[in-house]
């Protein structure tokens, strides 16, 4: 029955491991959306974390140009160290944006972030044949901390993260993503995973 709950357990953290750092949970878009074709885009990320916020934008921009779209990114346009307080009026980011010609804006947030602890079992490997030609103590001290690996707690980090692209002429949301990210290694990982699954959910949806 222990080895049963064990191989479960063990199967468990095995999967979790192996799934996917991040994944498109839902996606809109807009049924009645211009039919026009888009051919600049605004791209912002609207983090406060800089290093974060460059990362995504980077990676944004280059996935963009690598399909052809022209691209300005926000922290080359406003400082990237934006709060409420020091944010410019409507009316003169808008004229700012479509004085660079851009006719479609991509903005990625971090909407929410949940941590989580958990329990790591143990682990042991069994192989016997290292046992051969050493006594007690010598097999002991060699193979003990080769074989038992002890258990301990971790923290799991789920980021939930939303896309949205607008058209700057009438200024209406086109389309939205939501995704989540599960334990990003970094943030320039987070940025680079976030980046892939966006990519296809793009080409799931806008076909061109």
């Amino acid at each position: 029955m222990k080895k049963n709950r064990y191989w479960m357990i063990s199967l468990f953290v095995l999967v979790v491991a192996c799934g996917p750092a991040q994944k498109v949970t839902s996606s809109w878009v807009k049924p009645d959306r211009p039919a026009k074709t888009y051919s600049t885009v605004f791209v912002a990320a609207l983090v406060q974390d800089t290093e974060l916020k460059m990362s995504l934008e980077n990676d944004l921009a280059a996935a963009a140009s690598a399909k052809g779209y022209k691209v300005v990114k926000a922290t080359d346009v406003f400082p990237p160290n934006f709060t409420r307080q020091n944010l410019p009026d409507r009316e003169t980011a808008l004229a700012k944006i479509k004085g660079l010609n851009c006719d479609a804006i991509f903005t990625v947030a971090i909407v929410d972030k949940q941590s989580e602890s958990r329990y790591v079992p143990g682990t042991t490997t069994y192989a016997p044949f290292r046992a051969y030609g050493r006594g007690f103590w010598g097999y002991y001290s060699y193979a003990y901390p080769v074989m038992y690996q002890p258990g301990y707690y971790t923290t799991d980090k789920t980021y939930f993260l939303e896309g949205n692209a607008f058209d700057v002429a009438s200024e209406e949301m086109i389309w939205s993503v939501q995704s989540e990210a599960y334990n990003p290694s970094s943030k320039k990982s987070l940025a680079k995973g976030y980046t892939e699954v966006l990519v296809k959910e793009f080409e799931k949806v806008f076909k061109k």
